[in-house]
């Protein structure tokens, strides 16, 4: 899309925005940086876009990205960006993996309303601005749960052996909520805290497309909060939502 062509709805404003952070990130990765460098470049010129491109084209919202400082006016807005430049900086830093992604989120008036995942280096993007079909699962086979590649949480583990899961390791956050998205996994429930930026655009898209978010113990989802950590998170598919919070609370 040329930058002459910016969208006016909020949902393809989403997806536009992440795909112009992802264009940037992947000139920067085709780089010679190598390591924490490119990491921290990374890092750096994704927000960069985010801050130019949210300032000309939606200057009277207020902005909650991972790589800004936390500007407490957010508390009193109406619309809310919440934002994560480049979720999975490890995954990001390490070719040639495609498991990192953007998160483009909008809170607005006590909830998410759009949102976008991109994944630059598969060229994809999962969105509200056209839900994804979650293909159906094969009921014969064990529920699949998402997880770290290097540190899933004892809590998680010890689910997967209640439930008989077959678990899954993968990248970022952004990631594994598109995995369940795609039918590739049916959970992904994780118990070592994040922060809002981390979930709340797979969040907007997994709730688009008709699967089941919120706390690990079936609570509710909170954004635009004064403290932006969130202790837990389950995605799923709706008819394992009370398997899986029955053993996470067991």
């Amino acid at each position: 899309m040329a930058m002459t062509d910016i969208p006016n709805d909020d949902h393809e404003f989403s997806v536009w925005l992440a795909e112009q952070i992802g264009e940037r990130l992947l000139a920067v990765r085709a780089g010679d940086l190598e390591g924490s460098a490119l990491k921290d470049t990374g890092d750096a010129e994704a927000q960069k876009v985010v801050a130019r491109l949210l300032s000309q084209h939606r200057g009277d919202d207020a902005v909650l990205s991972e790589e800004a400082a936390d500007d407490q006016r957010r508390l009193h807005a109406d619309r809310v960006w919440i934002i994560d430049p480049l979720d999975g900086t490890r995954e990001y830093s390490e070719r040639p993996r495609v498991d990192w992604a953007v998160h483009v989120a909008l809170w607005q008036d006590g909830d998410l309303v759009a949102g976008a995942v991109a994944q630059p280096a598969l060229g994809e993007t999962l969105s509200t601005a056209q839900p994804p079909a979650v293909p159906d699962r094969d009921t014969s086979s064990p529920i699949r749960l998402a997880v770290s590649r290097s540190r899933a949480s004892e809590t998680v583990l010890a689910l997967a052996e209640r439930i008989g899961a077959e678990l899954v390791p993968m990248g970022s956050a952004g990631v594994k909520v598109a995995a369940v998205v795609r039918g590739e996994v049916d959970a992904y429930l994780h118990t070592g805290g994040q922060y809002e930026w981390d979930s709340a655009a797979p969040v907007a898209v997994a709730r688009a497309a008709g699967l089941h978010t919120s706390r690990a113990d079936g609570s509710p989802l909170r954004y635009n909060q004064p403290d932006v950590y969130l202790p837990d998170l389950l995605v799923c598919r709706p008819d394992l939502t009370q398997t899986i919070l029955d053993a996470a609370t067991t």
